[in-house]
């Protein structure tokens, strides 16, 4: 068929802080680590016969290259030319996984942190009108949101590595007033593991990266009947150390900041309302995976009556998933009804 007849390529893009999902209305369906590396030095540039790299290559070769995370919190991390030309070899890269072809009209809708500024949504679609035919910036939990049909008396905690994003979904788009963006996040779960290890077990030899590994694995809240042992390095000699308590105090860190925004959050709904709404409490994102979360984040909570929090199906793509959803029921002349607009000045 020419290109000329072709439907647009549709994107659902949820770009993350430590991943980037990318979903098309002709079935692709990939990850992205959010990193793009740079050679160090002229060897680097050898070894990889290329300028730079992206993703989990780059995480493999960070001994000699500068690793830079261009989605800081969810958006673009610093104002700079260097920021914007990784991120925009990062979303290139990620179009670049849904295979489009030659000719194609590229329509995209990418999710934000809930709070982002309009600066912010600013910079990112100065970049994607390079990118896309068409592209539309929305809040990442109503993406999420979107996706399983929740869109009235109902809250979304979308928890990422650099934010966590809580929506109040009220049958309408969600304004400021229903949102809150918190900044302890994945991430910062990863720094508090790797220094409690430190403290704990001077001699181990410890990254973030590790960190960020083990928590990946073993991430959990609450009561557990199993120690973890981990496999470490000692002066480069392997040995098995308990971790238990040093993952649980890392992981519930969190947990009393989400708590408390959701109490608060939920006096913006209808007095009526809001028994259903706590009944309707949807965990996703990748953080979503940290055992015993929702009972915890349900213990917290039971001042307010019966409150049930559940996961959603597939959590690390729900919100790619509501994106792309979104694309392809909403014709693209009332997208400017729903989030922010581009369009290419190709």
């Amino acid at each position: 068929m020419p290109s000329s007849e072709r439907s647009p390529l549709l994107l659902g893009i949820d770009l993350g802080t430590s991943r980037t999902m990318v979903l098309s209305n002709r079935g692709a369906r990939a990850t992205v680590r959010s990193v793009v590396g740079y050679p160090k030095d002229i060897i680097g540039v050898k070894l990889m016969h290329q300028t730079y790299m992206i993703g989990e290559d780059a995480l493999k070769r960070q001994s000699y290259l500068n690793i830079h995370y261009p989605l800081e919190d969810g958006v673009l991390k610093d104002a700079n030319d260097q920021a914007s030309e990784a991120a925009k070899l990062l979303i290139k890269h990620a179009i670049s996984l849904a295979n489009p072809q030659p000719g194609d009209q590229i329509y995209g809708v990418l999710g934000v942190p809930a709070r982002a500024s309009m600066f912010n949504k600013n910079q990112l679609l100065k970049i994607t009108q390079e990118l896309l035919d068409l592209s539309m910036v929305v809040s990442e939990p109503f993406m999420a949101a979107y996706a399983i049909d929740q869109l009235n008396n109902a809250i979304m905690i979308d928890i990422g590595a650099g934010t966590v994003d809580i929506c109040a979904m009220m049958g309408t788009i969600p304004g400021m007033n229903e949102q809150v963006t918190v900044m302890k996040a994945g991430n910062y779960i990863d720094l508090l593991l790797e220094n409690l290890i430190r403290e704990t077990h001077p001699n181990v030899q410890m990254t973030n990266n590790l960190a960020r590994k083990i928590k990946e694995q073993y991430a959990f809240v609450g009561p557990t009947k199993e120690e973890i042992m981990v496999n470490l390095r000692v002066a480069g000699k392997p040995v098995s150390i308990n971790l238990t308590r040093e993952i649980q105090t890392a992981c519930e860190a969190i947990v009393s900041e989400i708590v408390e925004h959701l109490q608060t959050l939920i006096s913006v709904f209808d007095p009526e309302d809001q028994e259903e709404a706590l009944q309707n409490i949807f965990l996703t994102g990748g953080g979503s995976r940290i055992r015993g979360i929702e009972d915890m984040i349900a213990s917290n909570m039971k001042d307010f009556g019966t409150v049930v929090v559940r996961q959603v199906p597939d959590p690390d793509f729900c919100g790619g998933m509501g994106a792309l959803k979104l694309a392809m029921e909403l014709p693209p002349q009332y997208w400017e009804q729903v989030g922010h607009v581009s369009k290419s000045d190709k």
